[in-house]
């Protein structure tokens, strides 16, 4: 019989889940709003729910299953299955989250950081080409990571490697939310971007449709930095060029410590492509020194939306 995964990817408004092979290929998706009401109470009971509603649905049989795997916010405890401090969920308190959906599917189940599951997606089936060592970036509303060196996951000792949002690339710089400074987060992430160009257009002079958007007060969005850089705003282009900046130099310290063979781009601001990469590439060139330089690229995702819930399935492979 065909052995299958199943992989969640939990996050702050829905929740995706996917039916793969064990050889990574996706049968089947859906997914569920996520309920963060009284708690966050709800949320595992619906995961529970909606994974066997759709095993009766497809006619499949839990025992056709390897297990479930789980990428989530907050800080995981792989060996107890448990999460604490996923604010965006309202879970506050410790989750028992491995014991109730074991309890309630029957069947395996484990779960790891949400950026270190899209890492392992990006690592098995997308950009990564199933390399042994690589680095993966998400660059969304914050910024997340992923480290895989000599084919394992690094979690570190308190769960916190791969913290790629909080290295520091501008001393005493932007307040963080973490509480201190100059953290990559408050500069490259969607948000950061946003701000960068809010700064820079109270000094900008010249002519720009960013500064005019800016100063009449209406919404700015990276995109919209992005694609005004892109048309030649004198203004974004200074803009994007700042990011760059400070993704190359966190990217080139990262490279310059791991050496992996690729350090993957993902999450929401990376879908200004190859624009994105190409000026982030010239300050990791600058960054990087020779050995590293010559040995590791950088590489935009190609997963998507699928890098967490394909990233979450393998997880599950070491029930195999």
């Amino acid at each position: 019989m065909d052995r299958k995964l199943i992989g969640v990817d939990l996050g702050g408004t829905t929740i995706k889940f996917a039916i793969l092979t064990d050889s990574g290929e996706v049968q089947q998706k859906w997914s569920v709003e996520t309920n963060i009401l009284d708690e966050g109470s709800h949320i595992v009971p619906d995961i529970v729910e909606s994974i066997n509603h759709h095993i009766k649905l497809y006619n499949m049989d839990k025992s056709q299953f390897i297990g479930i795997g789980m990428g989530t916010p907050g800080t995981v405890d792989r060996e107890k299955g448990t999460v604490v401090g996923a604010y965006n969920l309202n879970w506050k308190t410790v989750q028992n989250v491995k014991a109730d959906v074991e309890a309630g599917t029957g069947i395996k189940f484990t779960m790891d950081n949400d950026a270190n599951v899209a890492g392992l997606g990006e690592r098995w089936k997308g950009a990564g080409e199933n390399g042994s060592d690589v680095s993966f970036v998400t660059l969304g509303t914050g910024i997340g990571g992923g480290l895989i060196a000599d084919g394992q996951l690094l979690h570190g000792t308190a769960g916190a490697a791969g913290e790629i949002g909080h290295v520091t690339v501008e001393p005493n710089g932007y307040l963080c939310t973490c509480g201190k400074r100059g953290c990559l987060e408050q500069y490259a992430s969607a948000t950061g971007v946003v701000h960068v160009a809010r700064d820079m257009a109270e000094e900008f002079s010249g002519d720009s449709e960013l500064k005019r958007q800016t100063d009449d007060g209406q919404d700015i969005t990276s995109k919209l930095v992005f694609d005004l850089a892109k048309s030649g705003d004198a203004l974004a282009v200074r803009v994007v060029d700042k990011v760059c900046y400070y993704l190359g130099l966190a990217l080139g310290n990262l490279a310059n410590t791991l050496n992996p063979e690729s350090i993957v781009i993902g999450g929401g601001v990376s879908a200004a492509g190859d624009y994105l990469l190409k000026q982030v590439d010239h300050y990791f060139q600058e960054f990087a020194f020779t050995t590293v330089r010559n040995s590791t690229s950088l590489k935009l995702a190609r997963l998507g939306n699928d890098a967490g819930v394909i990233g979450a399935a393998s997880l599950a492979l070491s029930f195999n």
